[in-house]
């Protein structure tokens, strides 16, 4: 490996195609157990590299050189072998001071609450005092600053999540109660997949200003890259990559009554955008052995919803897929949050006469008015864009793909 990344687990890091658009298309990921790194960086086999968590501060013993920034911080995530001497440096040092830059945070003499106690929180803690905070806590489970009297500071105007809570594969959790800080007017989540943890989820519902790990993710990766390049990365590259990356690791999700189409068109555009497609209840049905309307049947829709939670969870977690829902996934709260977490969300809408009933329970013995009454807002209020699903599937196929990509910005 000449450059890339070492970590414990790392299948949902981004920071491969973020290193491809910046020229470098020898990154690669490397997952290492903490007892593998000793040889990893005896054997010196490669020319730069990143480390995430957990080894920001484990890696640094291993090292030559430490820059100085590093070791304010107490932890390293990007090393560069110069000729067998290697060097350790935070580049996550620039990335966040740069994320903080952008959202036009005003940090002098505020109170700022750190979440976790690894290098990632080192790191912040480092940048908000430097940028002027009044105080700077670490939260921690057991220390002096914890979960359980964290209520106690009224005074926090900026939450930081440095911990890996809300991270997939446990999304939807989160480590704090908005509620109890009624000065908050920044949350900054260092989590970047998915899109919007459940910390985020709490911010916006309260309009609050917040933001995700992913400027902070390419800003980095910029830094790391110009070390071991030596090149300068034009300033106008972070914003591109960041839409760039935005746009293609988010799902396209569409919803919709049964029957309005919704695996026509997501057929066509995954086809149009040479993505993966997936339908849930076709997923459902090869999980569990039997169709959506057969469940029904046989053990009741509760049965039924219970079940598809689990197949809508699962296909949440994937990245830059077309997923077609059961004209009845976003009825549960927790299907709603999954779904947008990591989608753009679609809502095809139908006249009802032309909506298809065929092997449909819920849809047919004249329900499906009644049924369509009780959804409509619900789609309405949980959906991003609201498409004609009247028209050809082509033309309703290319509305889409036309106004994600211009909306999602």
């Amino acid at each position: 490996m000449e450059y890339g990344l070492i970590g414990k687990t790392l299948k949902h890091s981004f920071s491969p195609e973020i290193h491809n658009l910046l020229g470098n298309d020898k990154y690669q990921l490397k997952e290492l157990a903490e007892n593998e790194l000793q040889s990893f960086f005896g054997e010196r086999k490669f020319k730069g590299i990143n480390v995430t968590i957990p080894y920001k501060e484990s890696v640094m013993q291993y090292l030559d050189e430490i820059d100085s920034v590093a070791k304010s911080i107490g932890a390293v995530n990007t090393v560069i072998n110069k000729n067998g001497v290697l060097f350790g440096y935070n580049t996550d040092y620039y990335g966040l001071l740069k994320t903080v830059e952008r959202l036009k945070v005003n940090v002098k003499g505020k109170v700022v609450a750190v979440l976790g106690s690894g290098g990632a929180s080192k790191c912040a803690k480092v940048v908000f005092e430097n940028l002027g905070a009044k105080k700077v806590l670490i939260v921690s489970r057991n220390g002096e600053v914890n979960y359980q009297n964290l209520s106690r500071e009224k005074d926090i105007s900026i939450l930081v999540n440095a911990s890996p809570v809300g991270m997939k594969p446990n999304a939807g959790e989160c480590l704090v109660d908005l509620n109890q800080f009624a000065k908050l007017k920044c949350v900054i989540d260092l989590v970047y997949n998915p899109k919007i943890t459940e910390l985020l989820f709490r911010a916006k519902s309260k309009n609050i200003d917040c933001v995700n790990g992913l400027p902070m993710l390419v800003y980095q990766a910029i830094s790391a890259h110009q070390l071991w390049s030596g090149e300068k990365v034009q300033e106008e590259m972070a914003e591109s990559i960041i839409n760039k990356i935005d746009k293609e690791t988010i799902n396209i999700v569409l919803i919709g009554m049964p029957g309005a189409g919704k695996t026509s068109v997501g057929k066509v555009i995954a086809q149009k955008l040479n993505r993966e497609f997936y339908d849930s209840d076709e997923e459902f049905e090869k999980t569990y052995s039997t169709t959506p309307s057969s469940c029904i049947k046989e053990s009741g829709e509760q049965a039924f919803r219970e079940k598809e939670q689990e197949i809508i969870k699962t296909l949440s977690s994937k990245n830059g897929i077309v997923l077609a829902t059961g004209g009845g996934a976003i009825l549960k709260e927790i299907n709603r949050k999954n779904l947008i977490s990591n989608g753009i969300v679609i809502f095809i809408e139908r006249d009802i006469e032309k909506l298809a009933t065929d092997n449909r329970p819920l849809s047919a013995q004249g329900k499906i008015t009644e049924l369509y009454e009780k959804r409509l807002p619900i789609y309405e209020s949980c959906c991003d864009i609201k498409v004609n699903g009247n028209k050809e599937i082509n033309s309703v196929a290319n509305e889409i793909i036309e106004r994600v990509f211009k909306e999602n910005k």
